[in-house]
């Protein structure tokens, strides 16, 4: 789930190496938008403590437009967006069920499972393959193969604005209201990124 389309996984393959190299990990990637103005979206983190700043989103930023701009692996102009995943963010690797086991996430299937294809509930980690969800209203643990999964998020609650709070006090930085903060200029995506750095690329 790291990369949905053909293309975006093109792209994680170039861009993987560039976070690694500077310490961070992608979350996800997307490349959205028609062919006229298009936006490529990328989530990283720290490897070592599932975090990052601003000063590492630009980083990551420039050293991922040299790389594209070498390789051009995108035809026309695109904006490039590099932030960190989010309070409510997106599990995209079986070891986010684990780093976020007892949180509130909704999960969707790209088949039919029992029925239904949505899912909320309790993250209860990750077995083998598959991601362990204790759902609203039933009993058992349900688990669900990795590979079925089409998207899975975290659900913004007090809990989880607790815990990125506390977070934040561990690491001797100010409270916010848990609302993403705009480096920008522009306004704040959909994903609730609380650090975003944008750079653009035209065609010459």
């Amino acid at each position: 789930m790291r990369a949905k389309t053909a293309e975006d996984r093109a792209l994680l393959e170039l861009i993987d190496p560039v976070a690694e190299s500077l310490g961070l990990a992608v979350v996800r990637v997307r490349l959205m938008g028609g062919t006229l103005r298009r936006r490529l979206q990328i989530m990283a983190e720290r490897q070592a403590d599932h975090d990052i700043s601003v000063e590492e989103c630009a980083r990551l930023s420039r050293a991922v437009s040299e790389v594209l701009d070498a390789a051009d692996p995108i035809a026309g102009e695109y904006l490039l967006e590099v932030s960190s995943p989010g309070i409510d963010r997106p599990l995209t690797r079986l070891i986010d069920f684990d780093l976020f086991e007892g949180l509130e996430a909704r999960l969707e299937t790209d088949r039919m499972v029992e029925g239904r294809k949505r899912f909320k509930g309790i993250v209860a980690g990750a077995e083998g393959e598959n991601v362990a969800i204790d759902l609203d209203g039933e009993d058992e643990t349900a688990l669900i193969p990795f590979a079925w999964l089409a998207d899975a998020k975290l659900v913004l609650t007090d809990e989880l604005l607790k815990r990125g709070a506390a977070l934040r006090a561990a690491r001797g930085e100010p409270e916010d209201d848990g609302l993403p903060q705009d480096t920008s200029g522009g306004a704040p995506d959909a994903d609730n990124s609380d650090s975003t750095q944008d750079s653009t690329k035209d065609d010459a």
